[in-house]
């Protein structure tokens, strides 16, 4: 695995108008390490603090826009600990996007997994390069899509939501798309977000704000029906044997041994 830069995992970019914030931790696939999620908060309320910013394009660098957890950090460190930092970080992150009075569009052009799926869920707006590929890989290794849940579940259709939280295979964007997962999928993501932005500069900045929150009111309203229940089940698991047996088998690149 290639060491880790010396940069930002997060980097923070504003122009005509848009806060670009591309997570950049390439050497573990943007995988939601503590240090990346702090500084995808930071950013994330710098945007929302900054007037001259009406909206946000989150993307990467790398073939990967996330990976989902940080399981070797999850691994090296106390689990019931671990888990409940890292329930409460992830609920911060998709409350941030959610609740922000400005529209954010994901650019993905890459692999999504697991928490990565819950946060492109969140985004107002999901732009994916057609060779683009998606996946709730958490039973595969004892667990389930618990917190991402509350995104994921009024994006995608029912029957999509029921499959692939259960078989844990990989879709591409088309099917992405068809789902209700993303919003396009693109020849050119880039020129899509774009094009994107630009008709929402169109908008005046109290519009998006209360269109925004009208979009977004039944499902912030099952976040707080049931993001508290779902953090501490979510919790519960990490550190049991079987999460601790899918863990080490990923990071041993090994079968589990309920697949063998």
């Amino acid at each position: 695995m290639a060491e880790a830069h010396d940069g930002p995992f997060v980097r923070y970019e504003v122009a005509d108008g848009f806060a670009t914030l591309t997570l950049d931790s390439p050497h573990n696939r943007n995988a939601l390490s503590s240090r990346l999620i702090t500084e995808l908060l930071e950013g994330l309320e710098r945007a929302t603090a900054d007037e001259s910013v009406r909206g946000v394009v989150l993307t990467h660098t790398g073939n990967t826009f996330c990976a989902g957890a940080d399981l070797k950090e999850a691994v090296d460190a106390d689990p019931a600990a671990a888990a409940d930092i890292r329930t409460g970080w992830m609920l911060s992150v998709l409350r941030s996007v959610l609740e922000m009075p400005k529209p954010v569009i994901a650019q993905v052009d890459g692999n999504v997994r697991a928490g990565g799926m819950g946060i492109l869920a969140a985004c107002d707006i999901a732009v994916a390069g057609r060779s683009s590929s998606f996946g709730l890989t958490e039973v595969r290794i004892g667990l389930a899509p618990f917190i991402i849940s509350v995104t994921l579940l009024p994006r995608m259709s029912a029957r999509a939501a029921a499959r692939y939280f259960s078989t844990g295979e990989t879709f591409d964007a088309a099917e992405a798309e068809r789902v209700g997962l993303i919003t396009v999928a693109a020849d050119d993501p880039v020129a899509e977000t774009a094009r994107l932005c630009a008709e929402l500069r169109k908008g005046a900045p109290q519009g998006l704000a209360e269109s925004k929150r009208l979009v977004n009111a039944e499902l912030l309203a099952t976040f707080d029906r049931s993001a508290e229940e779902l953090a501490k089940r979510s919790a519960s698991f990490f550190g049991t044997p079987q999460v601790i047996e899918g863990m080490t088998a990923f990071l041993q690149r090994r079968p589990p041994s309920w697949a063998e």
